[in-house]
């Protein structure tokens, strides 16, 4: 493993056993973590990104069956496989002290019976040896930390009493109680307004470089990816089908899935009649498909494509992706037009989309 690479997931394979019969929801995932970067987790709903996060932190579901793979943390001077430690041992020893997770909704992440700075002292106290006045002192520096105005007055409140936004800033205090070296944020921004939005977003930010915190983002918006991310990993049917930093990804796309992703977000130069939907619906894993899970959605498709799932083709060092289309024998096919145009005028510009 990479001294770089602070978490590796290679080659993950999970399928949840259902009524209906067998769902392969994950097939095959890699993801690489660069110490101190941001790595961001892309797609639509569906696509596996939280349950790839659940099976790095042990909260998957308990019909979920983890067929294959490796999960290596760098921890110090050694490397874990954390596939290799029980969802006791996962809680006891990497959770909240190693790895923690911003979830979604901070209504459900946070417990309604308990103040906020007994929740954010409750990680501390289990896994550090301190007092409880220390556990208090540093949970109202936290709070201070993540923004909240009016600590003291704060740290005796009840999650009803606050608004979304400090409910989110809370549970980000929460993950960083015990200094973790890793932060997984799923969806952190979904349920604010743009403005609570950004301040969330510069906070974790911010945070990173002051602590040195590693983080994933799992968001199916990218905005959010071209404000936050060094690396991108776009995530379809239960796998990663591109992959790269964030300037390839939104200004040199190669996969007919990304092409799609990125013509649907709207921008100031563009009228919403010409803003781009991708055909169609995800497979159903359930019945897993037998070549390119894309073909159906995709007008490039060609006859391989039903036949056989592509590989991860080689653009550069940190650039691939699982299309046939780069295979020296496709056809030569170009981006959307209207995408061209944009990622021309972003370039022009000096911004991301």
């Amino acid at each position: 493993m990479d001294e770089k690479i602070i978490l590796s997931v290679e080659n993950l394979d999970i399928t949840f056993k259902t009524n209906a019969g067998n769902i392969h929801a994950i097939r095959g995932v890699d993801i690489f973590l660069p110490k101190g970067k941001t790595v961001a987790i892309v797609g639509e709903s569906g696509s596996g990104k939280s349950v790839t996060m659940k099976a790095v932190t042990g909260l998957l579901d308990s019909n979920a069956v983890i067929n294959g793979g490796k999960i290596f943390y760098r921890c110090d001077d050694k490397v874990i496989d954390l596939l290799t430690l029980t969802k006791k041992e996962l809680r006891r020893t990497i959770n909240g002290q190693h790895i923690a997770m911003v979830f979604q909704y901070p209504m459900t992440s946070l417990n309604p019976t308990m103040t906020i700075g007994a929740q954010i002292m409750e990680g501390m106290l289990l896994h550090q040896k301190i007092s409880e006045d220390d556990a208090r002192d540093k949970a109202l520096e936290l709070l201070n930390l993540v923004g909240i105005v009016d600590a003291a007055k704060r740290f005796k409140n009840y999650p009803h009493q606050l608004s979304g936004g400090m409910r989110q800033r809370v549970v980000i205090a929460v993950a960083l109680a015990n200094t973790p070296k890793i932060l997984i944020c799923d969806e952190p921004t979904t349920a604010l307004d743009v403005t609570i939005q950004a301040g969330i977003l510069n906070l974790i930010s911010d945070l990173q470089k002051s602590l040195g915190i590693s983080v994933i983002y799992i968001t199916h918006d990218l905005g959010v990816v071209a404000k936050v991310a060094d690396f991108v990993n776009v995530m379809y049917a239960g796998k990663i089908v591109e992959r790269g930093t964030v300037d390839e990804i939104f200004f040199d796309p190669r996969h007919p899935y990304t092409w799609g992703l990125l013509s649907a977000m709207p921008d100031l130069e563009t009228d919403d009649a010409r803003l781009y939907s991708i055909p169609g619906s995800p497979p159903n894993l359930l019945h897993e498909p037998k070549g390119d899970a894309f073909a159906a959605r995709n007008k490039f498709a060609m006859k391989i494509d039903e036949k056989a799932a592509p590989p991860m083709f080689k653009i550069s060092e940190t650039h691939f992706a699982a299309t046939w289309l780069l295979h020296p024998d496709a056809p030569k096919v170009e981006m959307p037009a209207e995408l061209k145009k944009r990622i021309d005028r972003a370039r022009k510009s000096g911004e991301i989309l």
